[in-house]
This record gives structure tokens, sequence and C-alpha cells, in this order.
């Protein structure tokens, strides 16, 4: 019998609407619950009850080197104008050596809210990291 790891977390694919690029960096695929408190004055307890709240979803952060010519982030962002947006639905997939998807995160009408642009250092031996940070309405993850 073959032995069990965890998958590589290195290997992955994003179809984000824009053109086809990979990307470095993916953060921020979090989802977590408020919790609701209660007790009414009857209660024999002296302690709240607790129950499952509104869900919340974090920003999540692409990055990806910054390449001449190509200006996919900004195009995006520039979709702003006061209260409306081009929103995008993301896929985002961890792949195996087959490259095939293994787990699958799906984010739901994404927008852009920052766009940060590389730094630059005279004395630097990397490349130039450009990222995006995107709300949406909703993550799901499937783990196939």
């Amino acid at each position: 019998m073959a032995a069990q790891y965890p998958i590589p977390k290195f290997h992955f694919r994003l179809e984000w609407g824009g053109a086809k690029i990979g990307f470095t960096e993916v953060t921020g695929l979090d989802i977590s619950n408020d919790v609701i408190e209660y007790r009414d004055g009857a209660t024999p307890e002296y302690s709240k009850i607790k129950m499952p709240g509104l869900r919340k979803f974090s920003n999540i952060t692409l990055k990806r080197g910054t390449f001449k010519g190509d200006n996919d982030f900004y195009k995006w962002f520039n979709t702003i104008q006061l209260n409306t947006v081009e929103r995008r639905d993301i896929t985002i997939s961890l792949l195996n050596e087959n490259h095939e998807p293994v787990v699958v995160w799906k984010v739901k009408n994404a927008f852009p809210v920052k766009v940060t642009s590389t730094d630059l250092k005279a004395d630097g031996n990397e490349v130039a990291i450009e990222s995006l940070e995107l709300a949406h309405e909703g993550l799901t993850i499937d783990n196939e």
C-alpha cells in the first residue's frame, strides 16, 4: 500500500475572467460564521445559548509577476463607477501531479477593492510582483 501524503500547495490554477496568466500566490480563502448569543429572562441557567449567525468571507488577494503591457488588474479595477463594478465568478483549483483538480474553491461575484503595484528596490534580486485584493459574496470548497 502506498503512503498517504498531504497535497502540496504550490501547483494550482486560477480562472479569473482575465487574460490567462499564472499567479504566484492566493490568500484569504477563509469562511467564518458569526455567533449569535441569546438569553431570555425565564431561562434557569445563568448563561446565554449560542447559535450560528451570518456567514462572513475574507477578502482574497491574488499576486502575480508584473509583465510589460499587461494591464488586466488595472482594467478590472477601473470598471468601478460609483456603486457599480464588473463582477466575476472565480475558480481556484489545487492540482495533483496529473494537473487535475483535487480541491476547488468557487468564489461568487468577486470585484476588485485594491490594487498594489510592486515595491522598488535598487539592490533587490526579485521579480516585480503586483497584487489585486478582491471582495466577494460567497466561497464554496469542494474537496474531491
